[in-house]
Formats: structure tokens, sequence, C-alpha cells
């Protein structure tokens, strides 16, 4: 079993890229191409309920819903609301409990370690991805970024295609040397010289 890691430190971080999101830039493009900036910030509420339930074994309604991803979903108080479940979300991941035996979360059974790790990868990727399409600087706790590069190396495997569907894009090949982020975000089919493209 994996051990407990401290998911605060990226929820923090998540958190505040949602509050510092401008306005006016909901439409933005993002480096998920199925998702504008909206949808991707719906997705991280969403994904927020789903792994606080998962945290608590709660195999309700939350926990069976697929992931979310509709801006027009949002409501008026998504900057007070998203982080504030995003606090909940890291709390709940400070029981040891909840890194045990099994749970569910977006419909699927998985056990409850790497539920953990995969909430722990969804914040840190999808922060950057959030603060990419903002223009918003992103930095990750270096001790949790090597836990994301150990859980996502493991799907850049030959044989690992089936599952990385849903989850990855194809592999981005970046030199051996770049920066540990760099590596990370192309084994999670991201290229780390994404940008928005350039307005009009």
């Amino acid at each position: 079993m994996t051990a407990p890691v401290d998911l605060r430190p990226a929820a923090r971080t998540m958190a505040d890229l949602v509050r510092g999101i401008p306005d006016g830039m909901l439409g933005a493009p993002t480096p998920c191409p199925a998702y504008s900036l909206g949808d991707l910030v719906d997705h991280v509420g969403g994904l927020a309920l789903a792994f606080t339930a998962a945290a608590a074994k709660d195999t309700g309604a939350t926990a069976a819903q697929g992931p979310s991803g509709d801006a027009s979903r949002l409501g008026d108080d998504w900057r007070e609301r998203i982080p504030a479940d995003l606090e909940r979300l890291a709390a709940a991941w400070q029981d040891p409990v909840a890194w045990q035996g099994m749970t569910q979360a977006g419909g699927l059974d998985l056990p409850g370690d790497i539920a953990g790790l995969v909430v722990l990868d969804e914040l840190v990727i999808h922060g950057w991805d959030v603060a990419r399409a903002s223009g918003q600087r992103f930095a990750c706790d270096p001790g949790l970024l090597e836990v994301v590069h150990q859980f996502v190396d493991g799907f850049a495997e030959p044989g690992q295609e089936a599952a990385r569907d849903g989850l990855f894009g194809p592999v981005v090949e970046v030199p051996d040397d770049a920066a540990l982020l760099d590596r990370v975000l192309g084994l999670t089919g991201r290229a780390p010289t994404w940008a928005p493209p350039p307005g009009p």
C-alpha cells in the first residue's frame, strides 16, 4: 500500500489558481483539448467532491457520478465554493484510513491508496493546466511532484495503453535531462511548451 501523502500543498495551490482566474477568461482554451477553462474549473470542483467522498468511503451518488466538465454548471460562487471544497478534500485525505481498503470515485471501484494518488495527480496536472490557460505562475511541492512522477511513469510502460485511455493522451517526448515537471507533463500527454493561441 502507498503511504499516505499530504495533499494540502497541492490543494492550496489549486485553490489559489482558481481564485486568481481573471474575469472573462472562462471561455479560454486549455491544454485539455476538450475543455475550456470554465469546463476545467467545473471538473476540478467535481473531483473535489468526488474524492472527498472517496476518502470517507462514501459510495453514494457523488462517488458514482462520472467526471464533470461543464462551465454552465459553475454558478456565480465558484471562486469561493471550489477553494472551500478543495480545503475539505485535502483535510479528508489527512485521515490514514482514507488510504486503506477499497473505495469508489467517478463510478469506479479502486483501492484507497490508488484513489489518493489519482487525486494528487489531478490536482498537480490540472493545476498546471489552469495556470497555463489563465496566465498564472505554477509551482509544485518537489516531494509531491516526485510522487506524481512515479505514478504517471507506470502508465507509460509498454502494454499500458488501455490503462492510459481516458486518463492521459499519448506520451509527449521530452529530453531526459528536462526539468522534472516537464517530464511529468510529457508522460501525461502534455507539451510543456503549451501556450494559449495568440489573440486576433
